[in-house]
């Protein structure tokens, strides 16, 4: 490993400035460019979408708009279970190799843990399940789109409850609706369309998907990382772990597949794609405004080259969720909330200077100016974000 190419830090944070979109000579014309660029957008907090895909927009692209058609019009966009069980959105194209690579796998557990808690909590049984689903199917063949509420007026079935853990300390009472409608979008058959309410909802359509073509699940693993790489490299081995959720042995398989040749970073061995030992210029200074989840903050499980230890406990929650941060030149300098009143306020944890200081200001005028009369609340709030946001 002595003779292998060191990338350091400093070149790291110069590689997400330009391929992250986020400096301002690098930023994209259209959502979908985005994300072609990310790979993945944390799909979780739905307003975090649009956040992420506005800060690294260019001027005169409206991000609310740019961002609906690419999900429920143009379809370059779909949103989908992902890596660790977590719901993203994905480019259009991935959509099979995700779904071969990774939500195949977990839908299966999740559909045999749902007819365990159906049979043990309920008179349901694997039929019923069956029959409930084709009745979702075709109700939703026959109106296009429907939300889950307007399912369960047409499919009373969906209306039932089941006993969660019974003689169990988890024990409670759940809706077959929901996990009903969850098993059968991480399964591709239905997906999720343009919600009810604004941009910051959760409260989707759902829809008949279209068919993912079947994928050997080695190749589809060998094709996300392979873009991944492109985007994130160089990653660690536990970066890469980290991220897909997938067992050690099948990331050294794909790791393979792909070529990946190994450099050297502060933690230790990385890997890049073979084409890119090449060194990257470091692009004009920028600053950014990142919203909670925000693929970049949460792309590596090593997080030191961009991030001061000494401020997470300031901008994570308790179970490793990043809230908003601001950046500069590829570093998390410190953090931002939205008040009541719809001020955007921020909050720096480092001396940046007054160049830095001044260009942070004007994306914050930026996101104000965009976000205007909407409130956006992460759903998984941080110390900082309270503490800026006012509770």
């Amino acid at each position: 490993m002595g003779d292998s190419r060191f990338i350091d830090a400093a070149e790291r944070r110069a590689r997400i400035g330009v391929r992250h979109r986020l400096a301002g000579s690098a930023r994209a014309g259209s959502a979908a460019e985005v994300g072609d660029a990310l790979v993945a957008l944390h799909g979780t907090d739905p307003a975090s979408v649009f956040l992420a895909v506005a800060a690294r927009l260019a001027g005169g692209v409206e991000p609310v708009g740019a961002l609906e058609r690419a999900l429920y019009e143009d379809g370059t966009l779909v949103r989908m279970h992902g890596m660790r069980h977590t719901l993203f959105v994905f480019p259009a194209s991935l959509a099979a190799a995700v779904q071969a690579s990774t939500t195949r796998a977990a839908a299966a557990r999740e559909r045999t843990t749902l007819l365990k808690h159906l049979t043990a909590g309920s008179d349901f049984d694997e039929a019923w399940l069956a029959e409930t689903e084709r009745l979702v199917l075709a109700e939703l063949a026959a109106r296009g789109e429907a939300t889950g509420a307007e399912l369960g007026t047409a499919v009373p079935r969906l209306r039932s409850t089941y006993v969660y853990g019974p003689g169990t300390r988890q024990e409670g009472t759940q809706s077959v609706a929901s996990r009903v409608l969850r098993v059968l979008g991480m399964e591709g058959r239905i997906v999720r369309g343009r919600p009810q309410g604004t941009w910051t909802s959760s409260r989707f359509r759902w829809a008949v998907a279209e068919a993912h073509p079947e994928q050997d699940p080695a190749e589809a693993r060998a094709e996300l990382l392979r873009h991944w790489l492109g985007a994130c490299g160089p990653a660690t081995e536990a970066d890469l772990t980290w991220w897909t959720g997938w067992k050690v042995t099948d990331v050294r398989k794909a790791l393979v597949a792909v070529g990946a040749l190994p450099v050297t970073v502060d933690e230790g061995t990385g890997f890049v794609l073979p084409d890119d030992l090449g060194a990257v210029p470091e692009p004009e200074p920028w600053a950014a405004l990142l919203p909670a989840l925000d693929p970049t903050a949460m792309g590596w499980q090593g997080r030191d080259w961009y991030l001061d230890p000494a401020h997470r406990a300031a901008l994570y929650d308790r179970s490793g969720n990043i809230g908003p941060t601001v950046w500069w030149n590829g570093r998390i300098v410190g953090g931002w909330a939205q008040r009541p009143d719809g001020a955007v306020v921020h909050r720096l944890l480092a001396d940046v200077g007054a160049d830095a200081e001044r260009a942070i200001g004007a994306e914050a005028a930026r996101l104000a100016e965009w976000v205007g009369d909407v409130r956006v609340t992460p759903r998984f709030r941080t110390p900082l974000e309270r503490e800026l946001g006012g509770g």
